[in-house]
């Protein structure tokens, strides 16, 4: 990319937050007001070694507008390194204060952004009545996917983008299956190899181009409460490759159809509880 095309994102605000010194209520709250969150320092060098070593082997394939985008989807079986990522306990257990309910993953993808890379469009992962991208599998009513960087995020290096807060708006802007080159909005978000960017699926976010010298690895995993299952019909896991996972993860692997609602609920059910901490103002307040 010329010079003066990667002028263009230096009037961009660079997130500056110091993402290991926030609270577990300020971690609830950035994610769910401003659509993302940053878990710092989830992979020590070596875990992020051992990853490396497995993506290596991985047969990837051209995204179709840039040769320098590659990507292998459903490495969830791979194994290794890679299989157990599912379910690294400190992520896993983020999620579950953050869902208070049984966390069920959805899929696990292998990207890779080379220099030369000219950035993903902005737009959402989540789609309510599916998509021939997505299918069913990101139609949930809430999900959070889980960015692992295995190299640093540099501003010359496809750093993360987002529009903050634009999955709270009502506006036919906000249709999530609409796509945008730019938006004046957004922000550029940085962070160390091993970190990892959360994200609302309906918040709008992309990443920028790769104009350095090095290419960005990335391992996504999509999550979500059990209660929140898909619109549509999904495949499920294959059970002799699901027999063959660790534990922790076949236990994150359960049928990715579940969903628990209540069609017939009535005006005034029996049993209805007085309290739910889980919507509670104060759970931005909670400090572990």
């Amino acid at each position: 990319m010329a010079a003066y095309e990667m002028a263009a994102y230096e009037k961009d605000q660079l997130v500056e937050t110091d993402w290991a010194a926030i609270t577990l209520g300020e971690r609830i709250r950035h994610l769910e007001v401003e659509g993302y969150v940053i878990l710092p320092d989830l992979l020590s060098r070596e875990h992020i070694s051992r990853l490396k070593a497995e993506t290596r082997k991985l047969e990837t394939t051209a995204v179709d507008y840039s040769v320098h985008q590659l990507g292998c989807p459903d490495v969830q079986f791979v194994g290794g390194a890679i299989t157990e990522l599912i379910a690294h306990p400190p992520t896993i257990e983020f999620l579950k204060q953050l869902f208070g309910d049984q966390v069920i993953m959805m899929d696990c993808g292998y990207s890779r952004s080379e220099p030369g890379h000219p950035g993903i469009s902005l737009h959402c992962d989540g789609q309510p009545w599916g998509s021939k991208i997505f299918g069913f599998e990101h139609s949930c009513p809430k999900l959070v996917r889980v960015l692992y960087y295995l190299d640093d995020l540099t501003p010359d290096v496809s750093p993360f983008k987002v529009v903050p807060r634009s999955h709270l708006s009502f506006h036919a802007d906000a249709n999530p299956y609409l796509r945008y080159a730019e938006h004046s909005g957004q922000v550029m978000v940085t962070c160390k190899a091993g970190s990892a960017v959360l994200i609302h699926q309906n918040v709008v976010h992309g990443n920028y181009p790769n104009v350095g010298e090095a290419a960005r690895e990335m391992i996504g995993i999509a999550y979500r409460p059990a209660w929140a299952g898909p619109a549509g019909e999904v495949p499920g896991w294959d059970a002799e490759e699901l027999e063959n996972t660790p534990p922790a993860v076949r236990e994150l692997m359960d049928d990715p159809n579940t969903r628990f609602w209540l069609p017939e609920g009535g005006n005034k059910p029996q049993g209805m509880r007085s309290e739910a901490p889980g919507i509670d103002p104060s759970r931005w307040e909670r400090m572990g």
